[in-house]
């Protein structure tokens, strides 16, 4: 017979925290605590394979289920020596729901479940105490309430609308001022509101109301919060959730009564503090409402409270003491819970608490939520406290996490509405005036200000406007929109695909509302929200324990670690956050700078090959500088420079104005300029003329780079470091074709070192994989590539046949549907892109097995994508200086995985043995 319902009270349960998968995180754990012989109540939990038959069912449990049900009701009502549904003596239970992954606020409960009109009588007549009384009507209104809205699913509003107008009525604030009498009639209001509401009375079998709370739970795996949080945290893989049935402990029964929630430690900063609140005379649901102010448990933390608040210590003593001082005897028995729980979980806990008539009961622990600060800390400072290893404090961090270590943060203790949602392109939080070009931001910037650039969507031109601003807002474009990457890259928070931003001119509409230049906005990158005006920014705290914690992982990790730099600041940044070289340099973006794009569209106006040299020597010089820069930050680690790559069509500007101005500054007419622009139009420039394709058709452009690049080895090689710089050819799809380019390649830069024959440099020459015809043809172009690279943001663009800036319209609605569990631009589809570098990794080290392989797309710095790369043997990943700290975890992660997994394997080898 399968067991369904376990039990959990007394000394023993009668299962453990093992069984998380089958009694839920809650369920588990509820056992876990009375076989430590900390005090709970009684009860027992239905397992999440009830709740998988339920929904495949469609609403239906076994009689098997109900018979285990009512046997472990009956182990209840023996040990706590009162009966469910007796009038005299009644037994009352909370229904709660609990999923093996932690998933808070998203599924529903119910307390007090078996009151009704009898018990509640019996319950008045037992006793003349006023405050009795009080208490039982209101448990019998908490409970109407409850069951209105999670059972019947008739919502809550109406309901708190009539303790709103008695509150109000009354001339009190709060739900505790009101009297046994105020709180009688509310209920009785409540019964008829119920009835209107749901078209039959309340239910008064307490067995009726059992089953109906059962299924009410269980149904509410399915409702739309908890299917966007599993979504959204990627859960997945899950039975569905436990119901877990306990008898009722109350915090509102009395003044010597209270109901609180705690951790363990701190879970903003990880501070090793106990750090809790809790409600005199209350049940839980008022703590977490916020109707009621809070107490802090401990006294020292009350002070500082009252001292932030402007509240006398006379006042905070009679009207918020701490429970150290209200309940002391609780409060150290509470203190020895804690102690016991985070020594036994070994983690951070966060733990909820009832006190009735002076005794404490526990309700529930769980591995606390934190913040990436508070995860840092923590595990730091277990590892020193000897709690855990370092291997486990490493595997206990969340990379998606860390990203949030790295950027100023909007302070989310302030409440705040925000205006508008986009999407969370890049993580931090900026407040400034609006400016709409990247000429005004780079001026508005100079001036001394501070400012957030609005545009429909980014490009290249936009780059220093982009590095002046403090942030970024764009009304187009996806996760991996130019705007997003350039913002990751540069560290600068970013908004993009606001698609209720409509822009006119300089100035731009959201819901009615007009915001004109130098109007201030607050944008948060992490969240993908956009705010009115100036809202209070948060700095990031950089502690001793992120480094330690890098060290480690750094330690521990196979994968290297590299950097998407362009400049030498680029690289500077990645270098401070430990990257173990560049993985991509993009040498297009050093044509922005200053003058240089003057230059660049001198070359592409040039009627011939003369007259492209001539531009092109103004920039070499400028492009050696920039080199010698990186070279000499990264010393002997590898630098991958990706010679041009972008279509020309992207560097001359649109804008009669602008083509005025430059025909002006180089020299030729209007029509030239106008014509040209024209000439270099392309339908579809991603498949274009860009890539190798332009140093074939204009190979003076890359080997005015290649020079460049030598010149810069050669330079910074004469102070003594000998420099690998790594040249890499772009948008390679037959091996013809890079035959060619490495040909010109190599002619260039061994004419370069024939000119130094005393400096050594190392320099290879390899490729990016990013069109599917060079996978599948791997072996081939393996044969002339010293190491390939993968370019999976075009790699995915073309193997699933997205545009990355326009995809954004559907694949929300294909996450939400389960067509692809993830964005594929920010997530890699392991399935269909990720097979494609399969096979170009297996045929390029079928001819070369020690040949180089790496990834510098976006997808570097993403953790899920990092621990692919690693198992398919990947040397390195690459990815935007700020993300480089979530790789190096991911990476040490992975690394860590493989040896848990293989640790495993053996393991259950030997057993076979």
């Amino acid at each position: 017979m399968t067991k369904y319902v376990y039990y959990f009270g007394g000394k023993k349960a009668d299962g453990d925290r093992s069984m998380k998968a089958l009694l839920g995180g809650k369920g588990a754990n509820l056992a876990e605590m009375v076989n430590l012989g900390i005090p709970v109540p009684p009860g027992f939990t239905i397992t999440t394979e009830v709740c998988a038959i339920y929904t495949e069912t469609k609403g239906n449990l076994p009689e098997e289920v109900k018979k285990q049900i009512e046997q472990c009701l009956h182990r209840v009502e023996s040990e706590i020596g009162r009966k469910f549904g007796s009038a005299e003596n009644p037994l009352l239970f909370s229904v709660r729901s609990g999923a093996a992954a932690s998933m808070p606020g998203m599924m529903d409960t119910v307390l007090n479940l078996g009151l009704n009109t009898a018990t509640v009588n019996a319950m008045i007549a037992r006793s003349s105490d006023v405050e009795s009384h009080r208490f039982v009507w209101d448990s019998y209104r908490r409970f109407i309430t409850m069951y209105a809205d999670v059972v019947m699913q008739v919502g809550r509003e109406e309901f708190e609308e009539a303790i709103t107008h008695l509150k109000k009525a009354r001339g009190v604030h709060t739900d505790n001022e009101l009297t046994a009498a105020d709180l009688k009639k509310l209920a009785e209001d409540y019964l008829v509101l119920f009835q209107k509401k749901v078209g039959a009375p309340f239910p008064q079998n307490p067995m009726d109301q059992m089953y109906a709370a059962i299924n009410a739970v269980f149904r509410s795996w399915s409702n739309h919060r908890a299917v966007t949080y599993r979504r959204l945290n990627h859960i997945t893989g899950l039975l569905g959730t436990a119901v877990n049935i306990q008898a009722m402990v109350f915090g509102n029964l009395n003044k010597t009564s209270a109901t609180g929630v705690a951790f363990s430690r701190s879970p903003s900063d990880g501070e090793n503090f106990f750090f809790g609140e809790f409600l005199i005379n209350a049940q839980g649901e008022d703590v977490v409402a916020g109707i009621r102010t809070p107490q802090q448990i401990g006294k020292t933390l009350s002070q500082k409270w009252a001292k932030e608040h402007n509240i006398t210590e006379a006042d905070r003593l009679s009207r918020f003491p701490s429970m150290e001082e209200a309940m002391p005897e609780c409060y150290r028995q509470l203190c020895d819970i804690r102690a016991t729980l985070e020594k036994h979980f070994r983690d951070m806990q966060d733990i909820e608490f009832t006190v009735e008539n002076g005794r404490l009961w526990m309700l529930q622990c769980r591995n606390a939520k934190r913040t990436a600060l508070a995860s840092v800390k923590c595990a730091v400072d277990m590892v020193k406290e000897g709690l855990i290893s370092k291997e486990e404090a490493i595997m206990r961090l969340d990379p998606y996490q860390i990203d949030h270590l790295m950027h100023p943060q909007i302070d989310t203790r302030t409440k705040l509405k925000h205006i508008a949602k986009g999407l969370a392109a890049s993580p931090g939080a900026a407040v400034g005036q609006v400016v709409f070009t990247a000429t005004d931001a780079q001026s508005w910037h100079a001036a001394g200000k501070k400012v957030i650039m609005v545009r429909l969507e980014t490009s290249p031109e936009d780059l220093g406007g982009m590095n002046a601003a403090a942030g970024i807002l764009t009304a187009r474009g996806g996760m991996t929109s130019h705007a997003a990457v350039v913002a990751r890259g540069m560290g600068k928070p970013c908004v993009s695909g606001c698609g209720d931003i409509v822009l006119k001119g300089k100035e731009f509409s959201l819901h009615g509302e007009l915001f004109k230049e130098g109007d201030w906005i607050s944008i948060d990158g992490t969240r993908g929200l956009v705010f009115k005006g100036k809202v209070p920014l948060r700095e990031p705290s950089f502690k001793g324990e992120f480094g330690t914690v890098l060290s480690w992982c750094k330690e521990l990790k196979r994968l290297g670690v590299r950097a998407n730099a362009d400049i030498p600041k680029d690289a500077k940044t990645a270098f401070d956050f430990g990257a173990d070289g560049v993985g991509l340099c993009r040498t297009e973006h050093m044509f922005f700078e200053g003058k240089r794009i003057d230059a660049m569209r001198q070359m592409i106006l040039a009627s011939d090959t003369a007259g492209r040299e001539k531009a092109l020597a103004l920039v070499e010089p400028l492009q050696e500088s920039d080199f010698i820069g990186i070279f000499k930050i990264m010393g002997k680690r590898p630098v991958t420079i990706r010679l041009l790559d972008p279509p020309l069509h992207e560097f001359v500007p649109h804008d009669l104005k602008a083509q005025t101005e430059l025909a002006a500054k180089i020299g030729v007419s209007v029509e030239t300029v106008i014509q040209r622009v024209k000439a270099l139009h392309e339908e579809n420039p991603m498949l274009g003329h860009r890539g190798c394709r332009l140093g074939i058709s204009y190979p003076e452009i890359y080997n005015m780079q290649v020079r460049a690049i030598m010149q810069a080895a050669i330079a910074v090689g004469k102070t003594g470091l000998i420099v690998s710089p790594e040249i890499m050819i772009p948008l390679i799809g037959k091996r013809e074709e890079l035959v060619f380019t490495k040909e010109q390649a190599i002619k260039t830069a061994e004419a370069v070192l024939a000119k130094n024959p005393n400096v050594k440099v190392n320099y290879t020459i390899g490729t990016m994989i990013e069109v599917p015809r060079a996978a599948l043809t791997a072996d081939q172009i393996a044969q002339e590539a010293d190491f390939f690279s993968f370019g999976t943001n075009d790699l995915t663009q073309m193997g699933c046949g997205f545009s990355r800036d326009d995809s954004a319209v559907f694949l929300n609605r294909y996450a939400a549907i389960g067509i692809y569990d993830r964005d594929p631009f920010q997530s890699l589809d392991q399935e269909g892109v990720g097979e494609l570098v399969r096979i170009a990794i297996r045929k390029g080290r079928s001819v070369k097995p020690m040949l180089k392989i790496g990834i510098c797309g976006e997808h570097g710095g993403d953790p899920r994508t990092v621990l692919f790369c690693h198992n398919i043997g990947m040397n390195y990943v690459s990815c935007s200086p700020y993300r480089v700290p979530t790789a190096i975890v991911a990476a040490a992660q992975a690394a860590l995985t493989e040896v848990q997994e293989a640790a495993a394997a053996r393991k259950k080898l030997a057993a076979k043995l």
